[in-house]
């Protein structure tokens, strides 16, 4: 049977030291040119230290013009590389191999930035804030493939062990996968065959640059919960594409800042912990030799063992809980701990967002900003807070996109 600290061998040839993942987790660390900092360092070695069998970035932006939000680094060529270098190596000094997860926000970008959002077709999120998109041409579809290429290619000179595609929660390569984002009746959009073919052919450009030792992984969502969006039959078909690629592990999420499947259970197995489980077991079959890790929900270690010897899934994906017990999988497999602590937090004034008939968006995003300041914490060397009052996460959500964050109507 399969334990928590079995090796994982990937098809590039590496071998994860074992089961448990750092998933992704926007840092907001970069400095005001998108490169990394001591901060984004000391916490990266906190977790090399934590005894994770990998650890994933959060975004790394491919175009610096459009990021997904304030703080987030990017990579168009080599001008940050010595950066890179040391935030590569405070992780791998801990013991834990790290990939750069490689992502561009389209119609999800900063709402408070200054850049025209560029999407698939001119749709706006259906969300406070929100911008309406220009819609991208031909010919910077292409670029972006390309630049997804490039930041991977620098992310291997810089000692990262392999890469992340981000197509999931709802940024570009999920918008070019959605029907309600994608509404273009060109090569890129139309059958599901056509929107599947930007994550592709960003799968096939990163493999013709990067060495075939070099890791590429991608986070895919099960579906964006959306009626008429991306569903779990088109993912599969998407799997099934991705498995005859080369690519070395799947992540399965799923939602959107739209539907925010990954900030909260699903009743349906809210029981097993694993809010994305049973989607993973349907795929199985469909990407053999592919290892697969499913992020969200998982609190106990019986039930992430469960996971693994069931066959269901081969990676335990972390994401909050790394936030608030950075060393978690140290104390799970010498068995010191059984349980992870899963603090959730909601805006404490709704009177704040009285014209705004949902409040489950900011919810969310509030949630994520308390989550985002225990980061913070740990990447100034101090330790997470549980007990943080929600009036100082109001304060960091000001401080950093302005007064007018929870006023603005909707896009």
């Amino acid at each position: 049977m399969t334990s928590l600290d079995a090796p994982l061998p990937l098809p590039c040839g590496q071998v994860l030291p074992n089961r448990f993942m750092k998933s992704a987790l926007s840092e907001a660390l970069g400095d005001s040119a998108q490169a990394p900092t001591a901060q984004l360092e000391r916490l990266f070695r906190t977790w090399g230290e934590g005894g994770y069998g990998l650890v994933v970035t959060g975004n790394v932006m491919v175009d610096r013009r459009q990021l997904g939000e304030k703080g987030n680094v990017a990579v168009e060529d080599d001008r940050h590389l010595d950066g890179l270098t040391r935030w590569a190596k405070a992780t791998q000094d801990g013991g834990a191999p790290i990939w750069m997860q490689i992502n561009h926000p389209g119609r999800q970008s900063d709402p408070f930035g200054r850049t025209t959002p560029v999407a698939p077709s001119p749709v706006a999120l259906s969300t406070p804030l929100a911008k309406k998109p220009r819609e991208l041409t031909g010919a910077e579809i292409e670029d972006i493939i390309g630049r997804f290429a490039t930041t991977a290619s620098v992310a291997e000179t810089a000692g990262f062990n392999g890469v992340q595609i981000h197509g999931a929660h709802g940024y570009l390569v999920a918008q070019f996968l959605s029907p309600l984002s994608n509404r273009r009746t060109d090569e890129w959009g139309g059958s599901p065959e056509n929107r599947m073919r930007f994550c592709l052919e960003i799968l096939r450009r990163i493999r013709s640059t990067v060495s075939p030792g070099f890791a590429v992984g991608i986070k895919l969502n099960s579906a964006d919960f959306q009626r008429g969006g991306f569903s779990e039959d088109e993912s599969r078909d998407v799997v099934a594409a991705l498995a005859t690629e080369g690519i070395d592990l799947i992540e399965i999420s799923g939602g959107s800042y739209e539907a925010p499947a990954m900030m909260g259970a699903r009743a349906s197995t809210v029981a097993r912990e694993a809010y994305f489980l049973e989607y993973a077991k349907t795929v199985r079959e469909l990407a053999p030799g592919v290892p697969l890790a499913v992020t969200g929900g998982f609190r106990s270690r019986s039930a992430m063992t469960a996971a693994l010897e069931s066959g269901d899934c081969d990676v335990i994906g972390l994401g909050r809980p790394a936030a608030t017990q950075p060393v978690a999988p140290v104390k799970l497999l010498d068995g010191t701990l059984d349980t992870l602590a899963s603090p959730r937090r909601a805006v404490p004034a709704k009177a704040a967002l009285s014209k705004v008939t949902d409040t489950s968006v900011f919810d969310s995003l509030f949630d994520l900003q308390w989550h985002t300041d225990q980061l913070h914490r740990i990447g100034a060397g101090q330790e997470p807070d549980l007990d943080r009052p929600s009036w100082k996460t109001m304060g960091s959500m000001l401080r950093r996109n302005g007064k007018d964050t929870f006023r603005r109507k909707r896009g």
